[in-house]
């Protein structure tokens, strides 16, 4: 058994001062039981918590460490700028090559706009499409959870669906009566949505590759379908590629899937591991935006120079190491090891994986939306979790969130994994 014990007595001292002892609620491990530890170092692939106990990560700060922890370049990026002044409420150049950056990358933004987080990235690309359509109407899909702002908080995935609260306590039913959720994976219901609501739908948010309910992946043809399907109404399509953007291509979702959204959110990866988000799109929809149209939005750190010089250093480093072919063969290596396990222990898992994201579901029916996800053993993955983690593999502590790889998960580390699922899977 693992000794926790500094980690324990920082959690009951939380406690009394942070509401559930967190600063986001899935860290709270309510839906795994147990307390959560609490890290003071991380590096590569591994990070460690303040007993000394040392983790194979597979949550990456939930993804924006996709060249691992602590990368030479990135935190060499972050010293340089921090010299120079951590924020200037005032252009900066940073600001001006991410945005280059961002647009070179993925050829469907032609401007962006930075902000500060995913929340704040989809928030404006909401309030964008209303602007830009002169409508009021969003549709959104069951599990996709776009960040905590109240119009998108229904039926969401992450945090509020893993406590089983996907409506928030505070949001009037007001604020959500604009918003239309539908089915993941269900073309049907789409048109049927258009139908009923003609004129009216300002655009389509969705996660191209759900992340955020566990992960599932688009069935051949549905992202296609939206496209066509928003752009015969006159609505525009929104990808929130907060998690997908930079990891799954070098273009996101949308390049490994073909598709060329009107508008795209970003965070993760463009950080470098510091709070950031972005979103961008059409020049004609984006020159909509204060102080060129009537579209608000602001943010006094948006492109702060620090998280610039973060993202920038890890794009970069993204780029010079041809990185999306070997996090490719890390995941189809991981993938195989576990299905593996899971065979050989005669324990029914479905493991759905896209490039570097991945979930195994404690199901034997194959998951392509919500309901499917929900009708894995939760208790099962329970027991999972915390014999991976007397192991020394940390995963997502909870059934409805996806693992991430990084470029510094080797064979040591896979093999790891693979060891510890197989002795596990068997115990379960």
């Amino acid at each position: 058994m693992i000794c926790r014990q500094k980690s324990e007595q920082l959690f009951a001292e939380a406690l009394k001062c942070i509401p559930g002892g967190v600063n986001s609620p899935v860290r709270a491990f309510r839906a795994v039981g147990g307390q959560p530890f609490f890290a003071c170092k991380a590096k590569g692939a591994s990070v460690w918590d303040v007993d000394g106990n040392r983790y194979v990560d597979y949550v990456g700060t939930w993804g924006p460490a996709i060249l691992g922890h602590a990368e030479p370049s990135i935190i060499k990026a972050v010293q340089v700028a921090a010299e120079s002044g951590t924020s200037f409420g005032i252009p900066n150049p940073s600001e001006v090559t991410m945005a280059k950056l961002i647009c070179s990358w993925v050829p469907s933004v032609q401007k962006v706009r930075m902000c500060n987080s995913g929340t704040e990235a989809t928030m404006s690309a909401i309030r964008l499409a209303r602007g830009f359509t002169k409508r009021d109407k969003i549709i959104k899909f069951d599990g996709c959870y776009h960040g905590h702002h109240d119009s998108l908080l229904v039926k969401a995935g992450s945090g509020a669906l893993t406590f089983g609260h996907p409506d928030s306590a505070g949001v009037p039913a007001a604020f959500t009566q604009h918003t239309i959720v539908l089915p993941y994976n269900d073309v049907d219901a789409v048109r049927a949505a258009f139908a009923a609501n003609k004129g009216q739908i300002a655009g389509i948010i969705v996660e191209p590759v759900p992340g955020n309910a566990g992960l599932y992946l688009p069935r051949p043809g549905y992202l296609e379908a939206l496209s066509q399907i928003t752009r015969e109404d006159g609505a525009l399509l929104i990808f929130d590629e907060v998690m997908t953007g930079f990891r799954l291509a070098k273009g996101g979702a949308q390049e490994r899937f073909g598709i060329t959204p009107d508008l795209s959110c970003f965070g993760k990866v463009i950080g470098g591991g510091l709070p950031v988000g972005a979103f961008g799109g059409r020049a004609e929809i984006m020159d909509c935006l204060a102080p060129l149209g009537p579209v608000y939005q602001a943010g006094t750190l948006s492109g702060n120079p620090v998280a610039m010089a973060a993202g920038i250093a890890a794009l970069s480093r993204l780029e010079e190491t041809g990185a999306y072919a070997s996090l490719e063969a890390i995941g189809a290596e991981l993938e195989a090891g576990l299905r593996d396990a899971a065979r050989q222990a005669g324990v029914p898992v479905q493991f759905n994986r896209c490039g570097s994201m991945f979930c195994g579901y404690f199901t034997s029916s194959p998951v392509h939306n919500l309901d499917d996800a929900m009708k894995s053993d939760r208790e099962r993955f329970k027991k999972y979790f915390h014999g991976m983690l007397e192991e020394g593999v940390y995963l997502a502590p909870s059934q409805f969130e996806a693992g991430f790889i990084s470029t510094a998960h080797g064979p040591e580390e896979i093999g790891q994994t693979v060891r510890a699922a197989a002795k596990v899977m068997k115990s379960l």
